[in-house]
């Protein structure tokens, strides 16, 4: 629908009358795509844009060292990408600053869910139980980036709301527990400095952090997963892990 350079003529008059934006397409290295074809068509909506929604990464924050952060924790990255990802927030905020439209600026940890979980992994043969001492990964499942949409998009919410479960926890706690589910043996853990990885999966282990989804709470979101064990029993029991059910 939008090969990141042209919007097409639908696009336009669906932007030029929409009330509430959601953007989830990543930077680029010449900057926001959205923002690089789009602005114009949004600045000229006709039905009084209203909400603006940009979906970022806990990412921006880069390495606490397992310490927790929240929306007011210094960002750091480190990662390129994640560089990459805060200049995007900034940009999104001058944009919507222009003409004092809220703009909620989502940070989302690791997202799962039917078709992308512990238990596909395990059923293709390829989850891995790398340890690192002290490591945590944060994480939310793709629902709850629903839920938080629409919440705040209702309430057209402005600032910065971190989207991530309460629990942030070793990565290969999560296979074990999927595994347990699953009534199959785990991997065998393997020290992270001695396992094959790519250098893209290499790097998220460079950055340590516990995110607080403190602010998303105050605001009135209650999360249907609040950890990995309510969202891996519900999808096992509810058979929705290979695939969401027909809505």
């Amino acid at each position: 629908m939008f090969d990141g350079h042209v919007l097409s003529k639908d696009a336009v008059e669906a932007l030029s009358a929409a009330t509430h934006i959601v953007a989830s397409v990543a930077p680029d290295e010449a900057g926001d795509p959205v923002l690089r074809a789009a602005g114009d068509a949004i600045r000229a909506s006709t039905m009084g844009l209203r909400w603006i929604g940009y979906l970022s990464t806990v990412g921006v924050y880069g390495d606490h060292g397992g310490a927790w952060v929240d929306e007011e924790s210094e960002c750091r990255p480190v990662s390129k990408r994640s560089v990459a990802r805060l200049a995007a927030e900034d940009w999104w905020r001058a944009f919507a600053a222009e003409s004092g439209w809220p703009l909620a600026t989502l940070r989302l940890s690791g997202i799962y869910g039917p078709g992308r979980n512990a238990f596909v992994n395990l059923e293709e043969g390829k989850a891995k139980r790398i340890v690192k001492p002290n490591q945590v990964f944060n994480r939310i499942h793709v629902e709850d980036i629903a839920g938080a949409l629409a919440l705040l998009a209702e309430r057209e919410a402005d600032g910065v709301f971190n989207v991530t479960d309460d629990e942030p926890a070793p990565p290969q706690d999560v296979v074990a527990h999927a595994a347990g589910l699953m009534g199959v043996d785990a991997p065998p853990e393997t020290p992270f400095d001695a396992a094959n990885m790519t250098p893209m999966a290499r790097s998220f282990y460079g950055e340590n952090k516990r995110v607080s989804n403190a602010k998303l709470k105050a605001a009135g979101y209650a999360f249907r997963s609040p950890t990995y064990r309510h969202a891996l029993g519900a999808m096992w029991r509810d058979h929705t892990w290979r695939q969401a059910p027909p809505r």
